[in-house]
């Protein structure tokens, strides 16, 4: 495994970050028993990733606790989150810090060492920041978290308008920002910042849907040859972006959307989730892969560089910067 620090936090962490949600939810949501989950988180502990991400509404705090029973806590990263509303609309502060509290019981932890606002929207951008980080930060002194951090909300903010106000202020020590081979926008518009004041990045989203399903992403590419915003060569390989795949090259597309993320200047961690062992191995090994070869870097952003909102789970929505 590859270690890195998270921003100027100190924290160590791996380079490969173990994600707990998604569409696996450590293959909760495809029938894996609690123990299989466990057995994978262990795995994955095993195989030297020390950083895990879970959140209270992915139902997987209590499966990271008991994976991580009789290891050493100090050597692992935790992150989890909390979102600002429900059904009845936003939470207060106290309901917030309530959650915190349920999920260190969940986890059966004194601490976790990042605790984010989740699925933070532009809208509740300043509601967060002026009622709910200033509770959060009383129970930082009191030791139930380490370090502050804030997550975006891909499909309902795909120009990064929360983390962009974000990381002007210094509240948040961590962010969690969607970026991948099609989604490129980031690199401008929240690296430069984080990389100048020293925020720790994760990134989500480096494959997900669009690069592990390849009807997706052939049907997403036909969609933008259609709309002139890609050339009409993409569609003549048997996959959308077999052009990375070559001898020198990626092994696979979900090869290519990994490493091309892990050796993004300005990315921490590259999270990654699943509910197979066998996955688990594969998404590590790609992470933990050299760069793609410079031209396809560059091939990479002639044809992707100015695409906003692809891939990011909510099919329809492409469209140009």
């Amino acid at each position: 495994m590859q270690y890195t620090t998270l921003g100027k936090t100190e924290l160590q962490v791996s380079v490969a970050g173990l994600g707990c949600g998604g569409y696996s939810r450590l293959g909760q949501a495809t029938g894996r028993s609690e123990v299989q989950s466990i057995a994978l988180v262990q795995q994955a502990i095993d195989q030297g990733v020390n950083f895990i991400d879970t959140a209270r509404n992915y139902r997987t705090e209590a499966i990271v606790g008991k994976a991580l029973k009789g290891r050493n806590r100090d050597e692992f990263v935790i992150s989890t989150k909390a979102t600002l509303a429900d059904d009845t609309g936003r939470k207060c502060p106290a309901q917030v810090v309530r959650e915190l509290e349920a999920s260190l019981q969940k986890m059966d932890l004194t601490f976790v060492d990042v605790f984010h606002l989740h699925g933070v929207q532009p809208s509740v951008y300043d509601y967060a920041v002026e009622k709910i980080v200033p509770a959060l930060l009383r129970e930082r002194e009191k030791g139930k978290f380490r370090f502050l951090g804030i997550t975006e909300v891909p499909p309902k903010d795909p120009h990064h308008e929360t983390l962009a106000r974000a990381v002007q202020q210094d509240c948040f020590d961590v962010v969690m920002v969607a970026f991948h081979l099609m989604h490129q926008s980031a690199r401008e518009k929240i690296f430069k910042h984080t990389l100048a004041k020293g925020i720790g990045v994760l990134n989500m989203f480096a494959v997900r849907l669009l690069f592990s399903k390849p009807g997706r992403l052939n049907h997403v590419v036909t969609q933008l040859i259609n709309e002139g915003k890609l050339p009409a060569w993409l569609a003549e390989k048997e996959q959308a972006l077999g052009f990375l795949i070559r001898s020198g090259g990626a092994r696979t597309v979900i090869d290519a959307a990994y490493r091309y993320c892990r050796h993004e200047p300005g990315t921490d961690v590259i999270l990654f989730g699943t509910g197979s062992p066998t996955h688990l191995r594969s998404n590590i090994d790609s992470i933990l892969s050299d760069p793609l070869p410079a031209a396809d870097l560059q091939r990479i952003e002639e044809l992707f560089g100015s695409l906003v909102d692809v891939g990011l789970d909510a099919p329809g929505r492409q469209r140009l910067a």
